[in-house]
């Protein structure tokens, strides 16, 4: 039974993590206008990776053995899901539009699950296609807005390749991360992969320089980053790996679909965006997609997990 409510509860946290991602959009979007974005994703990351490694030591759960261990799953870890990601995304958007990178990494849930029944073995059913489908087709109406015209006027260049290379990063973080932490918690995995992933970031973002515009950001960038850092990255990287030890990588896949719908409402909150009917519908049908998928039921199972 306790484990059963450790479950349920996996569930409801796990939302957070797109609300806290789809916040990322948009306060990145503007700390970026004042400093670089490879000094903001290394100043992201290092602070998160300081307050995990505080949070670490202070839960005596530092364990130089197990990083022996596991030492090249967490690298690949950090190289694929903390420093390649962000270098390819921050790459892509100097060359392609942000709308071609959000179709391009709107397919995430679709490559996890397929890598999750393929080599982790885990369970494909008639219900996780059907949320699959749903989520992945009110995505396309949010992003596209509604507009044949916006989806006409696309063009793909060398942006779009550098997204693809950050989807196939994800991907793979995503899929090492069940593995690994099979042998270890889902906190020191946060705590290792982040910390070794700000360093790499660290190192680029001195050869982009600029460092003393820090100093000059403004009272709202510092805001933004200070959310960033605690939300989106401290908390939400941590509930990500957590999903992804307790329900499955297919499952917590199924939350990114929810990031670009948080992005959305976040952007018409706070930063005066406006919203269509469509995108409207194509939320609903993203919440509804992720429900159906995530949703425990006895039936619909179409291929039951495999044995050995």
């Amino acid at each position: 039974m306790e484990k059963n409510n450790q479950i349920n509860g996996i569930y409801f946290w796990m939302l957070f993590v797109p609300l806290f991602w789809g916040g990322a959009f948009g306060a990145a979007g503007h700390v970026v206008t004042e400093i670089s974005p490879f000094i903001a994703a290394a100043l992201r990351f290092g602070a998160a990776s300081i307050i995990l490694l505080g949070i670490v030591w202070l839960r005596s759960e530092w364990k130089t053995s197990v990083i022996k261990n596991h030492w090249r799953g967490l690298a690949l870890m950090a190289l694929t899901g903390i420093f390649g990601y962000n270098a390819f995304f921050f790459a892509a958007l100097e060359h392609t539009s942000a709308i071609n990178g959000s179709l391009i990494m709107a397919t995430t849930p679709v490559f996890v699950t397929a890598g999750a029944v393929l080599f982790l073995k885990e369970t494909w059913s008639r219900q996780l296609g059907i949320g699959l489908f749903l989520s992945l087709t009110g995505v396309f109406l949010v992003i596209i807005k509604g507009s044949i015209q916006v989806l006409s006027s696309l063009s793909f260049n060398t942006g779009d390749l550098l997204f693809v290379a950050g989807l196939i990063c994800w991907v793979v973080h995503g899929l090492i991360g069940k593995k690994v932490m099979t042998g270890v918690s889902p906190l020191f995995t946060t705590t290792v992969t982040m910390t070794s992933g700000s360093l790499m970031l660290l190192i680029v973002s001195f050869y982009t320089g600029e460092w003393e515009r820090v100093l000059q950001m403004s009272g709202q960038s510092v805001i933004e980053m200070i959310f960033m850092i605690i939300c989106s990255t401290v908390i939400a990287f941590f509930l990500w790996n957590k999903g992804i030890h307790e329900i499955g990588a297919s499952k917590s896949s199924m939350y990114m679909n929810l990031v670009p719908i948080n992005a959305a409402w976040i952007a018409v909150a706070f930063y005066g965006s406006k919203m269509t009917l469509v995108q409207v519908i194509g939320m609903a049908m993203v919440i509804l997609g992720v429900y159906i998928a995530t949703k425990k039921t006895k039936t619909g199972v179409l291929f039951q997990k495999k044995a050995g």
